[in-house]
């Protein structure tokens, strides 16, 4: 990690105190070789999460009893819960945000109709569309509360936009589907773990745990309403069951009375490792690291600007996006600074291991 950790300057990290635990507690953690800039494709694990995945290899290597690597899949359920701020039983545990995507879609009558935010992620969207039947329908992303109308039967939409980094309008969103009987889908990936969700607040919400999370890939959780919203398990297996351990053979006769009944069979070292990756968000918590981060941010953008470069539009974001510099990506890679290319934008994305000194460092570079 380059230079010294350093959090922001105005928000929750104003308390020296706090701040000092903040950077204790991130530098126990994470000691990146080069300048990471690419949350937003993929998070750094932390050491705790490593050494959890070291110790679930050697219960399988060794031939230990599993109970430890099931026990995590509810661990990190309930931690997920907590940041989500909704009870236990609303939470599945699932492969991937297209597999859960998929369940929503699974759910709607042919014909109803989905809006959605153009060009929003693909997971976020294609189930709806190779359903076949449905009608989806796309709109920029500011102008999405107020083209829901009567008949739409879903929005669904990412909080925060993986391209660009801009945030939706969840309150406006959320007002208007409502108003028109609409039910609301909104994926969390590129939010949770530095903006706070409020996943009561919506129909279904969704998070991958690989990226802000700091999981390892195969993990995410699907937040259903208390009557499950009209979901069919179509995916169950005997994890879905009542009782895992008594429903192995045959058809399930009870499904699990929470939302675990939409759970699939759990990748078991993915969870160990995410169960460890919650727990550090939940040390730092989320207004901490969304204050850190966001700083980063800011300094970015306004070093981008002194450059002549404009950032496109994205306030109160982690992720920033830069116009015409996307092509710039390979030799940031070679310097040892590690961003994406997005639609020919230099994508960089910030996060709780970033400093200061990250952000000057790929300045220097765009400079040269």
């Amino acid at each position: 990690m380059d230079g010294d950790f350093m959090g922001p300057q105005s928000g929750p990290m104003k308390n020296t105190e706090t701040t000092e635990t903040f950077d204790s507690l991130v530098r126990a953690e994470f000691a990146p070789k080069n300048t990471y800039l690419n949350t937003a494709s993929s998070g750094l694990l932390p050491a705790r999460t490593v050494a959890a995945l070291h110790e679930a290899v050697a219960i399988r290597a060794e031939g230990r009893p599993l109970d430890p690597l099931f026990d995590d899949v509810e661990v990190a359920r309930a931690a997920f819960a907590r940041l989500a701020g909704v009870p236990v039983t609303r939470v599945a545990a699932g492969p991937s945000v297209s597999a859960q995507t998929g369940l929503i879609a699974a759910s709607l009558p042919a014909g109803a109709e989905v809006l959605t935010a153009e060009d929003d992620f693909t997971s976020v969207l294609n189930p709806f569309h190779a359903r076949g039947d449905l009608k989806v329908r796309a709109v920029p992303l500011e102008r999405l509360a107020e083209s829901i109308r009567p008949g739409t039967a879903l929005v669904a939409v990412s909080a925060a936009q993986s391209a660009d980094g801009r945030i939706a309008d969840l309150p406006a969103l959320r007002v208007a589907a409502r108003a028109h009987g609409a039910r609301t889908y909104v994926d969390f990936s590129q939010a949770a773990g530095w903006l706070p969700m409020e996943a009561d607040a919506h129909d279904f919400t969704v998070a991958t745990t690989f990226k802000w999370l700091l999981g390892p890939h195969g993990a995410a959780f699907l937040v259903v309403p208390e009557d499950f919203g009209g979901l069919s398990p179509l995916l169950a297996g005997w994890v879905a069951a009542e009782e895992p351990w008594n429903s192995c053979y045959g058809p399930v006769t009870e499904l699990a009375h929470s939302a675990r009944r939409f759970d699939v069979s759990p990748a078991l070292f993915t969870y160990t490792g995410v169960a460890r990756s919650l727990a550090l968000i939940e040390e730092l918590g989320v207004a901490a690291v969304q204050a850190h981060d966001l700083a980063l941010a800011d300094r970015f953008r306004a070093g981008l600007v002194s450059l002549g470069h404009e950032p496109l539009p994205a306030p109160g974001s982690a992720i920033v996006s830069v116009p015409g510099l996307g092509a710039r990506q390979p030799e940031l890679s070679r310097a040892g600074i590690e961003v994406s290319n997005r639609a020919g934008n230099l994508r960089a994305s910030f996060h709780l291991y970033n400093t200061e000194a990250d952000v000057d460092r790929l300045l220097d570079v765009l400079a040269g």
